[in-house]
């Protein structure tokens, strides 16, 4: 496997420094897959000990070494997607992936690195956002795994197929399957400088309990999805419908209620946080089609929260 990208794979003998650079890539594709930052940890450190478990002389023969982390890093996130949909059917409410913080901070492109051409760029910017990833949710492992290989980091089916086990026909038709998906689920991408005007507005509505506001800003048919994944109280069922998404946030804001809202960038979108004693209770992600916000994402899982500690 090679990386279309140009991103520096074909090392003879890399240094352990050549080797970690690939670490950010490999942690971006993992996340991307498995929509938890705290499993695309693991997946990249599991990785990287199998690499070093190998006999020396086998390391050297290998003329790819990124390649080889790409491919065993594939695999391993196609065997936890497979257990993961078990693990969710068990998951008390609804599951939402484990929101990131200002991507600033999960840089793709490495020191050296030949830059990304600015349509994947683009397209590496969506592959990130919430409703990317909760799209990605309806489709199966193998869809999952060649749509983003392909799709997003630009492997050929060929090289896809080591990954996923199929041939690269087979592997066209899962990327197809999955991309239908993501289109037939995503509206028109909205500006980001306008999704921040919005949001803006949706706090400030939200901070002043003004249920008119919040209506304005809400399409008909919106919904609000909550993931308190059964350690904190959330509701099971997403709300749904302008008025009532409405008075179920004028209820839980402000002052009275203990909590500062502030704006952030979340899955590269603008998004919320909702500080309460000090510390993060929640991250809110949205969706935005025209000028109405179609979804609202509420992760209040401690557990998916560990990254915005010191937010």
């Amino acid at each position: 496997m090679t990386n279309p990208t140009g991103t520096g794979l074909d090392w003879p003998d890399p240094a352990l420094s050549g080797l970690m650079s690939e670490r950010g890539r490999l942690l971006g594709l993992a996340y991307r897959l498995l929509g938890s930052l705290a499993d695309a940890e693991d997946v990249v450190q599991e990785t990287y000990a199998r690499w070093y478990a190998l006999p020396p002389a086998q390391r050297a023969a290998i003329r790819s070494p990124g390649a080889w982390l790409t491919r065993v890093a594939g695999r391993i996130c196609l065997d936890l997607l497979g257990s993961a949909r078990a693990r969710r059917e068990r998951y008390v409410g609804e599951w939402i992936p484990e929101p990131l913080p200002d991507r600033a901070d999960w840089p793709d492109d490495r020191a050296g690195a030949t830059p990304v051409d600015p349509v994947d760029r683009v397209t590496l910017d969506e592959s990130i956002s919430m409703a990317f990833l909760v799209v990605l949710e309806s489709t199966t492992p193998a869809e999952r795994v060649a749509f983003i290989l392909h799709d997003v980091f630009r492997y050929s089916f060929a090289e896809v197929a080591e990954v996923v086990g199929r041939t690269p026909a087979a592997c066209r038709q899962l990327a197809s399957s999955a991309r239908r998906r993501v289109r037939a689920s995503t509206a028109s991408p909205v500006p980001v400088a306008r999704q921040a005007t919005i949001v803006r507005a949706f706090k400030q509505a939200w901070e002043a309990t003004d249920i008119d506001a919040l209506v304005g800003l809400l399409a008909p048919d919106a919904t609000a999805t909550g993931d308190g994944g059964g350690l904190v109280r959330a509701e099971l069922r997403p709300v749904e419908g302008a008025e009532r998404i409405a008075r179920f946030f004028a209820g839980r804001a402000g002052p009275a209620a203990g909590v500062t809202i502030l704006e952030r960038t979340v899955n590269g979108r603008p998004g919320l946080v909702a500080q309460l004693g000090g510390g993060v209770g929640a991250v809110l992600a949205f969706d935005v089609a025209g000028d109405r916000i179609t979804r609202i994402w509420t992760i209040l899982n401690p557990e998916k929260l560990r990254a915005w500690t010191t937010v």
